[in-house]
């Protein structure tokens, strides 16, 4: 049994809530929402209805909303927010002098500039300061009612992914390790985007056969992206790859693949995401995966349409379309 660590878990969204959950089993978790009118439901009611369940917070779980508070005298931050949250608080955990290593769990491309996660703690975090990337199939409802669960914590430094991997480690939650921060980064993200390809076509009645379809030819995007950015062939058959890929496309709980089954029955962006209640990363990893593989000369059919579904307006059918009628290939390429 490993000595019980104070984890900060920043962010209270679904994810974030369910493995301040999992953690608080076994450590001192302090869990941070920004929200001061959020954490103080939290304190009161005990759980976190808005985002997951009524599961009830365990007694050594504490609420915060001054991120001073949550940063004190911590062992590990967990980064739960979105991706376009992320730089900036990896620029708060760095001005309030914490120096922690830092663990995030979102799954995304930052818009614009097109960067993966680690490429932003490269920038933004302290020269030393050791971080990684929590990824793989795992829904917050299936880990909060203690379902079994198993993720890849990736970080640069192969011993310290072990060591961390043993504080996240325990009860429902399996933990792998691994260095290849690129290739599970790359995973996460562009799984979203084919989460999305995949309800558009279950959405539209395409059947088993398209969905397969979309999901290994997915895969084959996804692999062909992370090896030009540097990823390993071998993390995209893993859990953060080939598993959260399936999960995600397939899952009642995913929001990309929900966003999907909306865009199929001709509903707008905006409403979707309105009435989702919660990010739903692909939407715009979408635009910045395109935009990033274009620069290393990727090809990626699967991702040019869906952004195209999502920013362009055209017409999922007619995407569909498109990718039937593409000249034939090998199926290596």
């Amino acid at each position: 049994m490993n000595q019980p660590r104070h984890i900060a878990v920043l962010g209270a969204g679904a994810w974030g809530t369910a493995l301040a959950l999992q953690l608080s089993q076994r450590h001192r978790v302090s869990l941070w929402t920004r929200s001061a009118e959020h954490a103080l439901h939290m304190q009161q009611s005990r759980c976190n209805p808005q985002f997951l369940d009524q599961t009830p917070f365990p007694e050594g779980l504490q609420v915060v909303a001054e991120l001073a508070t949550a940063l004190q005298d911590v062992d590990m931050v967990l980064s739960v927010v979105p991706t376009a949250g992320l730089r900036h608080i990896m620029r708060q955990v760095r001005a309030l002098g914490c120096s922690a290593p830092l663990i995030w769990a979102s799954k995304g491309l930052e818009a614009a500039s097109s960067q993966l996660a680690h490429e932003i703690a490269a920038a933004e975090l302290p020269a030393g300061q050791h971080y990684g990337v929590l990824s793989g199939p795992s829904f917050a409802a299936e880990l909060a009612r203690g379902l079994p669960t198993a993720v890849t914590l990736a970080c640069p430094d192969a011993a310290f992914a072990r060591e961390a991997g043993a504080w996240l480690h325990g009860a429902n939650l399996r933990v792998y390790t691994s260095d290849d921060v690129v290739g599970v980064s790359v995973a996460g993200a562009v799984k979203n985007v084919m989460a999305i390809a995949a309800g558009i076509s279950d959405g539209m009645q395409f059947g088993n056969n398209a969905r397969a379809a979309l999901i290994t030819r997915g895969m084959a995007e996804m692999t062909r992206f992370g090896l030009a950015l540097g990823g390993k062939k071998d993390t995209f058959m893993g859990l953060s790859g080939v598993g959260d890929l399936i999960l995600t496309c397939t899952g009642q709980y995913s929001r990309n693949r929900e966003v999907g089954l909306r865009l199929a029955t001709g509903q707008h962006l905006p409403h979707i995401l309105e009435q989702l209640g919660h990010v739903a990363e692909g939407v715009h990893t979408a635009r910045e995966v395109v935009r990033r593989a274009a620069q290393l000369g990727v090809d990626m059919p699967i991702s040019r349409e869906v952004e195209r579904v999502l920013f362009e307006q055209r017409a999922p059918r007619d995407a569909v379309e498109t990718l039937l009628g593409r000249e034939q290939k090998a199926e290596r390429d």
